[in-house]
């Protein structure tokens, strides 16, 4: 059964399969040489929005989605082992309470049905998960940057920003803590951001936007590559040239295509499958596009 979906109908089906959803009891992990179970926990790039075949959220097996999950699955599936996966990823998703708050404060209200990483997709980690993706955090940057650029911050948008920012942080924290609580010993890995103040769908913003928008976008990877104190592996997507390209985009400037998502992939699966622990580099010039 084919289980992509054109964009336009993703909306439609949307509800639906996230009703029917169920979550399985949690059985004991799974020795590291024993079967593979990948969990995704993300938003509308777990699903690949903006590719040319995007799955139904939550459809259980779209292994032939051009996203970056679909593509990691088919690769942990080639390593031979016995292998199952969950993707929890659901667009418009964002990773806690106090952004859907923020989100709500600032007129644009997430749907109660998609909600939180933490409240929406933690509690339904299976048990027996061995390798975990989490990508977080483009959703945020922009209600952070729409609560920002309305006066939020009043005379000091930078310290409204990185307090935000903080409280993310300690946020995803308690994202992985969640995650560890259910699945003790899987391999987590996590996905840094791009500097979105170098993406298409901001290039017509004035420059002191795009400064806002790329402090965010900062301050949010320097958030996930902090976890590597928490023994979490860290794809260092910020300062991977490729993904500036406008090539790697969708129509809407801001999701990754086909390109993007495949660099994603290619930029994840040695630390997913292999455990590669690579240092993200904290100097590269994508972290300053902007003054």
């Amino acid at each position: 059964m084919n289980r992509t979906l054109p964009i336009a109908a993703l909306v439609a089906c949307f509800c639906s399969v996230i009703a029917c959803s169920k979550s399985e009891n949690p059985t004991s992990p799974t020795p590291s040489d024993g079967p593979i179970f990948y969990t995704a926990i993300g938003a509308s790039d777990g699903i690949g929005f903006g590719s040319s075949a995007p799955c139904i959220p939550l459809a259980p097996d779209c292994f032939e989605g051009k996203g970056y999950v679909q593509s990691l699955a088919r690769s942990l599936r080639e390593t031979g082992r016995d292998f199952g996966w969950r993707n929890l990823s659901l667009p418009g998703a964002v990773l806690s309470k106090a952004i859907e708050d923020l989100a709500r404060d600032v007129g644009t209200p997430i749907e109660s049905l998609v909600g939180n990483f933490i409240e929406r997709q933690a509690p339904f980690v299976p048990g027996n998960t061995t390798h975990v993706t989490i990508f977080a955090g483009g959703n945020d940057a922009n209600i952070i940057g729409r609560a920002a650029l309305a006066g939020r911050g009043g005379s000091d948008p930078g310290a409204y920003v990185d307090a935000q920012v903080r409280q993310w942080g300690t946020d995803l924290q308690d994202l992985v803590t969640r995650i560890r609580s259910r699945a003790p010993n899987a391999r987590i890995v996590a996905l840094n951001m791009i500097n979105l103040a170098g993406s298409p769908y901001l290039a017509s913003r004035p420059t002191s936007e795009k400064s806002i928008m790329q402090r965010i976008a900062v301050g949010i990877s320097d958030q996930v590559n902090a976890l590597r104190n928490n023994n979490v592996l860290i794809v260092d997507l910020m300062c991977d040239s490729r993904l500036y390209a406008p090539s790697s985009y969708a129509s809407d400037g801001f999701h990754p295509g086909d390109a993007g998502y495949a660099v994603f992939a290619e930029d994840t699966l040695p630390a997913l499958r292999d455990g590669v622990n690579n240092q993200p580099n904290t100097g590269c010039a994508q972290r300053r596009l902007f003054p």
